[in-house]
């Protein structure tokens, strides 16, 4: 099962977040029921950092315990706001096979952790002087202030100003 970013999103979505390994076993179990495979590991992992850094997922490390990961150092990806997640086939029973509870990611902490990852990719785009990155960001900030309750003003006026020179 090679899963796209929004169908990540829609397995995540369909627990309010998940961690890692969850995600992954919630793959492999559809997968299985789809094809009695398992999912390839490598292309997952590849999938997920694709996922994040296009904001279609958002890593979020929940304050309290009773939100979020089952390890302190492990945070919750939740779908981002690029995301349109889609419940890939054989998907939609999972959270009744997994003893995973519903997550409800506080929305102002998960606006400051998409914020700060935000901050950073428009850091690396202008390092790298990389134009077709620093539009598809400059895109991604509008999407983001709508999905969070966060103010891009400032990174956006960045964006501007490298694609300028």
């Amino acid at each position: 099962m090679d899963a796209t970013a929004d169908e990540l999103a829609g397995v995540v979505d369909l627990f309010g977040g998940l961690t890692r390994a969850e995600l992954a076993r919630a793959l492999d179990e559809a997968a299985y029921r789809a094809d009695g495979q398992a999912v390839d590991d490598a292309a997952l992992a590849t999938a997920i950092d694709e996922a994040l850094a296009s904001f279609a997922l958002v890593r979020y490390d929940p304050a309290n315990e009773d939100d979020g990961a089952t390890a302190a150092d492990e945070g919750l990806l939740v779908p981002g706001p690029t995301a349109f997640p889609a419940v890939p086939e054989h998907a939609e029973d999972v959270p009744h096979i997994l003893d995973v509870d519903r997550r409800h990611p506080d929305r102002e902490q998960l606006g400051e952790a998409a914020s700060e990852r935000f901050s950073d990719a428009v850091d690396e785009a202008i390092t790298a002087s990389d134009d077709d990155r620093l539009r598809t960001l400059l895109d991604i900030s509008y999407d983001l202030e709508a999905w969070a309750p966060v103010d891009l003003t400032d990174e956006r006026t960045r964006l501007e100003d490298a694609l300028e020179e």
